[in-house]
C-alpha cells in the first residue's frame, strides 16, 4: 500500500490551507487508517475566512467582542451547546500576546453576534464571543485603530459534537488567524472630506438611510443628525469620531434607522488641533466652525434633507461647540443634545426657544458641573442662565449606573413633567459616584437612552 512519504505541514492563516500536495493514493490510505468505530468526520471542514467582530461600546469605546469563522460546510450541533473551553483565543496587541476569554460559541448563518439567550442557528459560520472586559479587548489605542489583521489566533482544542453522533468539528493542531476586522454599523459609514471656501479641510463620515440608497430619486426627505465628537477624538484618521465614543453609531444602527431613518454626519477635527477659539477649544475655533457650517449647508443642499429636522448632538468639547453654535444660528436647528459641556451664559437668551436636552455628572472633574472650563461655566450654570432668560427648564437627577430600564423610566417621567408644564428644555444630573469608568463620561447611557432619542426625532422646527 502506498504511504505518504513525508508529514504534511499545515498552517491555517486567514482560512487559506497551505499543504504538500496529497495524491489520490495517499487519500485512500488515510481513509483506510480511520480509527475503528469513529466516523470519518475527523477530516477538517475547510475554513473559508476568519474575521474579528468589533463593537463601539458606550463605556469602553471600540472593542473586539467576537471572532467569526466561516467554514465551507454548514455546522449543525442539533441543539447541543458548544463549551467555550473547546477554543483557545490569543490576541497580539501592541507587541504583547495574551489570551482572550471565550464566553460563548455557536454556529450562525452570518458573521454576526446573536444577543439572544439561546444564540445561533445551523449555518456556515462559527461565532466565538469574547469577554469585553478583557484588558486586551481594545480595537484602538489612544486615538488610532490598532493593526489587527492576523493579530488574533484561534485554536480548536476539543471536538464539537452533536449528541452521540460524533464530531461536527474535530479538534486539530492548526492555528486560524483572522483575515480582517468587521465593525457592524461603523462599516456602513462612507468616508469623505470637505474643503470650505477658505481652503480649510474637514474629514467626515456619512451614513445614508437605506430608503434613500435604494431610491435616491424618490423625493423622500430625511432628518440630518450632526454629531460633534469630544477633544479626545481630534485626529487625522477619519475613524475615531465614530469609534471613540458611542454617538454617531447610535443614530445609524439598524433598529434606530428602521424607526427613524436619517442621514448621520460625523465630521472630525484634524491635527495639529486648532485651538484658536475664544476659550481654547476645538469646535469654537473660527476655522473649524466656519468649515462645519459650510459642510452642513453642503450636505443639506446636496441630499434630500428635511430642513425642519436638523439636529445637533455632541459630548464634552462637542457639547461646547453646540452651545456656541446654537446662539449664532438660533433658527437653524430643530433640537440639540449636549452632554458634559460648557459655554457662555450671556448668550443663553438667544436659544430659549430651542428644544434642548443636556446632561452632566455632578462630580465631573474634567469639565466641572458648575464651573466648566476656560472661564466658561458648566451645564448647571448654563441651565440656570437659560431659565433666567425665560425658558422653562425641567430638571431630574438619578444614577448613571442604573439598569437601562430604570434609567429610561426616570427619563420618561422627566419628559412627562416637561410636557405637563410646556417645557422643551430638559436637564439630567448624575449624582457623584454613579457615572461608570470616569465621572466625565456622562454619556455612558445618553445615546443608549431610547426615550431621549425618540424625543429628539419628535422635534421639528
Amino acid at each position: 500500500m502506498p504511504r505518504i512519504s513525508r508529514r504534511t505541514a499545515l498552517t491555517l492563516t486567514a482560512g487559506a490551507l497551505t499543504a504538500v500536495a496529497v495524491t489520490p493514493e495517499a487519500t485512500a490510505a488515510a481513509a483506510d487508517a480511520v480509527t475503528p468505530g469513529r466516523p470519518d468526520t475527523h477530516w477538517l471542514n475547510p475554513v473559508v475566512r476568519c474575521d474579528l467582530l468589533t463593537q463601539v461600546t458606550p463605556r469602553h469605546n471600540w472593542l473586539v467582542t467576537a471572532v467569526a469563522i466561516r467554514y465551507a460546510a454548514p455546522i449543525d450541533t442539533r441543539g447541543g451547546v458548544i463549551p467555550p473551553s473547546a477554543f483557545h483565543v490569543t490576541a497580539t496587541v501592541a507587541g504583547r500576546t495574551t489570551a482572550r476569554t471565550v464566553t460563548r460559541v455557536y454556529p450562525n448563518t452570518a458573521a454576526e453576534v446573536d444577543d439572544r439567550a439561546d444564540p445561533g442557528r445551523p449555518g456556515d459560520h462559527l461565532i466565538i464571543e469574547l469577554d469585553p472586559a478583557d484588558a486586551n479587548a481594545r480595537a484602538a489605542g489612544a486615538t488610532d485603530p490598532l493593526p489587527l489583521d492576523r493579530a488574533y489566533a484561534v485554536r480548536q482544542v476539543a471536538d464539537v459534537t452533536a449528541g452521540g453522533s460524533g464530531p461536527v468539528l474535530a479538534a486539530h493542531p492548526f492555528t486560524i488567524r483572522n483575515d480582517g476586522v468587521r465593525t457592524p454599523v461603523v462599516d456602513g459609514f462612507s468616508a469623505g472630506s470637505f474643503t470650505d471656501s477658505t481652503g480649510f479641510e474637514l474629514d467626515f463620515r456619512f451614513h445614508q438611510p437605506a430608503g434613500y440608497v435604494r431610491r435616491p430619486g424618490a423625493g423622500t426627505r430625511y432628518p440630518l443628525v450632526v454629531t460633534l465628537h469630544g477633544g479626545g477624538e481630534v485626529a487625522d484618521n477619519n475613524m475615531t469620531q465614530i469609534t471613540g465614543n458611542r454617538i454617531a453609531v447610535t443614530f445609524a444602527k439598524p433598529e434606530r434607522q428602521r424607526r427613524n431613518p436619517a442621514f448621520v454626519l460625523a465630521p472630525q477635527i484634524p491635527l495639529p488641533r486648532p485651538m484658536d477659539g475664544p476659550d481654547g477649544t476645538d469646535w469654537t475655533d473660527a476655522k473649524v466652525q466656519g468649515a462645519l457650517v459650510e459642510l452642513i449647508d453642503a450636505v443639506a443642499d446636496g441630499y434630500p434633507v428635511d430642513a425642519d429636522r436638523l439636529y445637533l448632538v455632541g459630548l464634552s468639547s462637542g457639547a461646547r461647540g453646540i452651545l456656541d453654535l446654537l446662539p449664532k444660528q438660533p433658527r437653524r436647528y430643530a433640537a440639540a443634545v449636549a452632554t458634559a459641556g460648557w459655554g457662555d451664559p450671556s448668550v443663553m437668551d438667544r436659544i430659549t426657544h430651542v428644544p434642548l436636552w443636556t446632561d452632566h455628572s455632578v462630580d465631573d472633574a474634567t469639565v466641572p458641573y458648575k464651573d466648566g472650563r476656560f472661564g466658561k461655566p458648566g451645564t448647571w450654570t448654563l441651565m440656570n442662565a437659560l431659565e433666567d432668560a425665560g425658558a422653562k427648564v425641567t430638571r431630574g437627577e438619578w444614577g448613571n449606573d442604573l439598569p437601562k430600564a430604570q434609567f429610561e423610566a426616570h427619563s420618561r417621567a422627566l419628559l412627562r413633567r416637561a410636557r405637563r408644564t410646556g417645557s422643551h428644555v430638559l436637564f439630567t444630573s448624575y449624582p457623584a459616584g454613579t457615572t461608570p469608568v470616569n465621572p466625565h463620561l456622562a454619556w455612558a447611557q445618553t445615546y443608549e437612552n431610547d426615550v431621549l432619542i425618540d424625543w429628539l426625532f419628535a422635534q421639528s422646527r
